[in-house]
C-alpha cells in the first residue's frame, strides 16, 4: 500500500522516505533564510511549488509505491527519528545558524540550483528500485521492449506524446536511453515477471521468477527482422554433389524430427542456455538465469541481442549449515529442485500432444516444439543431465559411457551414448551409481 509523508512546513505529501527528507532539508534552509520582501517569498513560494509537484501526488502518478522499508539509500527516515522529528529539527535548524550571513545569498542560488534538479537527484541516488515511477513510464518501457524499438523510434513516441498531452510535468522519461538506464537499476523479478513458489524448505520459501515461455516465442515471432530469415522447413544441402551441413535445418536431427510430425506442420527448434551467474542488476546477488532462442533462426542472426528472450530465474537453495550443505539429501534436493522448475517453465509448451498454433504474418503456423540444443558448461550439462559433478567418476561424461581411463583411447565403435531409454532403465531399476548417474528423474525422459 503506497504511503505519503507530509511536510510539516508546506502541508504537501511525498511518496517517499528520501524525496520526503531531501524536501524538509530544503524547506529548513528557507525558513532560515527569512527574506523579508513579499517578492522574495512569493519566489521561494514558487521555488517550494515546484518541489512538492515533484512528489507525483497527483492522478498521473497514483500508482507509485513506497519504497521498500529496508531501502539502501544515503538518506533514510527510521520510524523512530519520524515520530521525533521536532528534535531532528530543532537539531539542524541550531547547525544552520553556526552559517555566516555572507553565505546566505550563495545558499539560496545553491538551493534553487538543487531544486530544479532535485528529481534527477533522487533517481540516481536509488540503490534499489521496484517500481516504474507512473503507469505511463510503465507503459511506453514495456512497447518499446517488446516490440523491440529502436532509442530513435522511442524517443519519437515521447516527442509526440509530449506535444499533444496538457500535462504540466511529463509522466514520461527524457528519451529512450534514460528509461533503459532506469530499467537496468530494476529489481528484474519485479519487471513483467512473474513469480511462483517451487520449494519450500528449512520454513523458507523458494520462488521461480519467469515468463510465459509462449509469451517469450511470440515476442520473437513478432520481430519482422527475424521473420525475414526464418526457417520453416528441412533443406537438404549438398556442396559439389556431397552432403553438406550449415543450419540446423540441413542436419539429420531436424530430418528425422520432421518426418515423425504431419507433413503440414513445422518444426520449433528451441535452443536453452542457462549458466549460475552473479548479477549487478539484483543487487549483486548470485543468480541462475535461463534464456531461450530458436533455432529456426539462423546463427548469424540468432547471435544478436533481440533473438534471445531471458525466459525466468532458477532458485538457488540454502542449507543451514556446512553439514546439510555437502551431505547427499540436499545434493539431491538442489537436483530435484532444478528440474523441478524446468517442468514448470516448459510444460506449457509440451502440454498439448497435437503442437501448438503462432500466428506469423497474419497466418497461422502450426508449430511441434523439439528442444535441439542445450547450451551451458561442464557442471550445467551435468545439472541437465544428471550426472556426477565430478571429473574423477567413473563415467564423467554426459554424453556417452566410456570409463574415464578410456577417454583418451576410445574407438568410435566402442562408444556407447547415454540416451533416455539405458538412463531410465538404470534409474528404475536403482543403478545409477554404476554409471555416475544422480537418483532423480530427468524431466527431458518425459517430453517428445
Amino acid at each position: 500500500m503506497s504511503v505519503n509523508f507530509k511536510c510539516l512546513y508546506c502541508d504537501r505529501y511525498l511518496s517517499s522516505r528520501n524525496a520526503y527528507s531531501q524536501h524538509v532539508k530544503y524547506c529548513n534552509e528557507l525558513k532560515e533564510l527569512n527574506i523579508s520582501t513579499e517578492e522574495s517569498n512569493n519566489d521561494i513560494s514558487d521555488t517550494v511549488s515546484s518541489i512538492n509537484e515533484m512528489s507525483l501526488d497527483s492522478d498521473d502518478f497514483s500508482q507509485i509505491e513506497e519504497f521498500d522499508s529496508n531501502y539502501a539509500g544515503d538518506v533514510s527516515l527510521r520510524s523512530e527519528e519520524f515520530e521525533n522529528f521536532d528534535e531532528i529539527l530543532s537539531e539542524s535548524l541550531q547547525n544552520y545558524t553556526e552559517k555566516s550571513d555572507t553565505n546566505m545569498s550563495n545558499t539560496l542560488e545553491e538551493f534553487e540550483l538543487k531544486s530544479l534538479t532535485l528529481q534527477d537527484n533522487i533517481e540516481e541516488s536509488e540503490v534499489e528500485i521496484k517500481e516504474f515511477p507512473n503507469e505511463a513510464y510503465a507503459d511506453l518501457m514495456t512497447l518499446v521492449t517488446k516490440h523491440n524499438l529502436s532509442n530513435k523510434a522511442g524517443n519519437s513516441i515521447i516527442k509526440s506524446f509530449n506535444r499533444h498531452s496538457d500535462l504540466s510535468q511529463s509522466p514520461l522519461p527524457k528519451n529512450i536511453e534514460t528509461g533503459r538506464k532506469f530499467m537496468d537499476k530494476m529489481n528484474i523479478s519485479q519487471l513483467s515477471y512473474s513469480k511462483h513458489c517451487i520449494l519450500v524448505h528449512n520454513n523458507r520459501e523458494y520462488f521461480i521468477n519467469y515468463r510465459p515461455i509462449k509469451n517469450c516465442i511470440e515476442i520473437l515471432l513478432s520481430n519482422p527482422e527475424i521473420l525475414q530469415h526464418f526457417i520453416f522447413k528441412y533443406e537438404n544441402k549438398k556442396h559439389q554433389g556431397e552432403k553438406s551441413y550449415a543450419e540446423q535445418n540441413s542436419g539429420n536431427w531436424w530430418k528425422y524430427a520432421e518426418a515423425s510430425i504431419p507433413s503440414s506442420a513445422c518444426i520449433l527448434s528451441l535452443i536453452l542456455y542457462s549458466d549460475a551467474t552473479t548479477t549487478d542488476t539484483l543487487g549483486k546477488s548470485s543468480l541462475h538465469p535461463i534464456y531461450i532462442s530458436l533455432g529456426n533462426i539462423p546463427t548469424w542472426r540468432r547471435n544478436k541481442e533481440d533473438a534471445k528472450q531471458l525466459l525466468g530465474y532458477f532458485p538457488i537453495l540454502f542449507a543451514k549449515n556446512e553439514k546439510e550443505k555437502t551431505s547427499p539429501e540436499f545434493k539431491k534436493l538442489v537436483r530435484e529442485t532444478f528440474h523441478k522448475s524446468l517442468k514448470f517453465l516448459l510444460d506449457p509448451l509440451f502440454e498439448n500432444e497435437n503442437g501448438i498454433d503462432y500466428k506469423i504474418n497474419n497466418r497461422i503456423i502450426w508449430f511441434f516444439p523439439k528442444i535441439s540444443t542445450i547450451i551451458g558448461d561442464w557442471l550445467e550439462a551435468c545439472t541437465y543431465s544428471l550426472t556426477y559433478k565430478s571429473a574423477s567418476s567413473n563415467f564423467p561424461c554426459h554424453f556417452c559411457l566410456v570409463q574415464k581411463n578410456d577417454l583418451i583411447d576410445t574407438m568410435q565403435d566402442q562408444i556407447i551414448l547415454r540416451n533416455h531409454e539405458n538412463m531410465m532403465e538404470h534409474f528404475n531399476n536403482n543403478t545409477g551409481h554404476s554409471v555416475s548417474l544422480e537418483p532423480v528423474e530427468n524431466y527431458f525422459w518425459n517430453i517428445p
